[in-house]
């Protein structure tokens, strides 16, 4: 298997990481991406219900919905069917 990444694997990552609520920087320096596909990306998720923005004072912070975890455990289960192997954080 090539080195990059497919969305599915970043929209994975993004949900798994914003389990917790993380910030846009957090977020796109741990997923590795850069500013604009990392918009992109959580816009995409927000559209589709899988990710929230949270108010904390004057920062926005993403945090994963209870149906990112639809996404999360059909990724995870088709990933490790294909690979044998369980998918993880690519960094």
């Amino acid at each position: 298997m090539s080195g990059r990444r497919t969305a599915f694997e970043i929209y994975w990552e993004i949900l798994v990481f914003c389990r917790t609520p993380q910030s846009f920087t957090g977020i796109i320096n741990r997923c590795d991406l850069n500013s604009k596909t990392g918009q992109e990306y959580l816009r995409f998720l927000v559209e589709k219900g899988y990710i929230v923005e949270v108010a904390e004072g004057d920062k926005t912070r993403y945090l994963a919905t209870e149906r990112a975890g639809e996404y999360t455990a059909l990724f995870s289960s088709l990933y490790r069917k294909l690979f044998d192997a369980p998918p993880r954080f690519k960094l």
